[in-house]
């Protein structure tokens, strides 16, 4: 099954693409590669998930912000390439999550991101991945996550 079939079969409905908050593009493709610059858990009425994981937030609240980035990334993704079909494989997934200094989870909030694309690509979408704590994000988020995506061809 195609990866926009997965989408279908699974009701996914992907948001528009995320426009950049600064002076950067959302996405460069080179040498067969694209590189999805990082996005954030914005919901589609435009608001985001902010809060500190493991203070305001529960590691199944991050789990849902890092689904979220992983909609948004999916929407670059296919904003980019016209197509998720065009996806051969997700290669690096670097995920950082905005939580208390003591917080030790977050290989389980980046999953809510990973779990997303296993569910759309299959292996493919198992990256190499990193998952890393940070004290601030940009504007309060909870969660950031960029990509790197082979494409087919």
């Amino acid at each position: 099954m195609s990866a926009e079939s997965r989408l279908a079969a699974l009701g996914i409905e992907l948001p528009s693409p995320p426009q950049p908050m600064a002076n950067y593009v959302p996405f460069r493709v080179g040498g067969g590669v694209l590189y999805l610059s990082g996005v954030g858990p914005r919901r589609a009425d435009g608001s985001s998930i902010t809060g500190v994981v493991g203070a305001d937030l529960t590691v199944e609240q991050g789990y849902e912000a890092a689904r979220l980035c992983g909609l948004n990334l999916l929407a670059n993704m296919r904003n980019a390439l016209g197509s998720l079909d065009r996806v051969d494989t997700l290669l690096k997934v670097l995920g950082m999550v905005r939580g208390t200094p003591d917080f030790g989870h977050q290989p389980e909030v980046i999953n809510g991101c990973t779990d997303l694309f296993v569910d759309i690509f299959g292996d493919a979408g198992r990256p190499a991945r990193s998952a890393v704590g940070l004290g601030s994000l940009p504007r309060g988020i909870a969660v950031e996550i960029e990509a790197v995506v082979l494409i087919k061809g």
